[in-house]
């Protein structure tokens, strides 16, 4: 089953609530809550105060997505602020499984981000140590980019890595997901899909989630 996680980072802030609402009603799974801090990626976005607000209104899950350096240090209070699935990156931290432990410790989902150019090859001794891989299909930091088409065989290497070793977490991908590349890349193994401009511009987003969860 195909699952969509819309990110807010495209969604119309002066109508964040409305926009938290429309996503839930178009059938979206996950509500994809993006944190940058002007380190990691050269953006600033928003923090836990938000966060709170964001679970708050929101029926749906929120995974919060950390692209932030030292994600360690963060995690705690994400998870009080109301994520249930919290991914750090792979590049981010000298401790990913420390991380990923204290994710769970935690109570949430613990999920591994990878850049486009960082090999799957990192997540070999994590195996079994999170729930989720998210892979970068862009450059993180900016919406609107178009998917790197190399991503495609990434994900498609990191499902037979996790098939081989029978490890249940699903992959996830974020950057330029749209109907038209969104179906290579659930045919090379993903299963969660991560839209941004793509679905809050949408003229009519129940259909376009519809579309993309039926590529599965």
């Amino acid at each position: 089953m195909i699952k969509l996680s819309p990110s807010i980072l495209a969604a119309n802030f002066l109508k964040l609530g409305e926009e938290i609402e429309s996503a839930a009603d178009a059938g979206a799974d996950y509500l994809h809550y993006d944190v940058m801090d002007g380190m990691f990626v050269p953006n600033i976005s928003f923090g836990q105060g938000i966060l709170k607000q964001v679970a708050a209104r929101s029926r749906i899950p929120c995974d919060v997505h950390l692209m932030i350096e030292q994600p360690e240090r963060y995690v705690e209070s994400f998870a009080k602020n109301g994520a249930r699935i919290i991914t750090v990156h792979a590049e981010a931290t000298r401790h990913l499984n420390r991380a990923l432990h204290q994710i769970r410790e935690c109570g949430c989902l613990a999920g591994v981000s990878l850049n486009p150019h960082t090999s799957p090859e990192c997540l070999k001794y994590v195996l079994g140590d999170f729930d989720l891989v998210l892979v970068m299909t862009v450059n993180p930091g900016f919406g609107g980019q178009k998917m790197i088409p190399a991503c495609i065989e990434k994900v498609r290497d990191i499902k037979a890595m996790l098939d081989a070793a029978g490890a249940a977490a699903e992959i996830e991908v974020d950057g330029g997901v749209s109907v038209e590349t969104a179906g290579d890349l659930v045919r090379a193994g993903a299963s969660v899909l991560v839209a941004g401009s793509a679905f809050f511009g949408a003229k009519d987003r129940k259909s376009y989630a519809a579309a993309l969860k039926a590529l599965g």
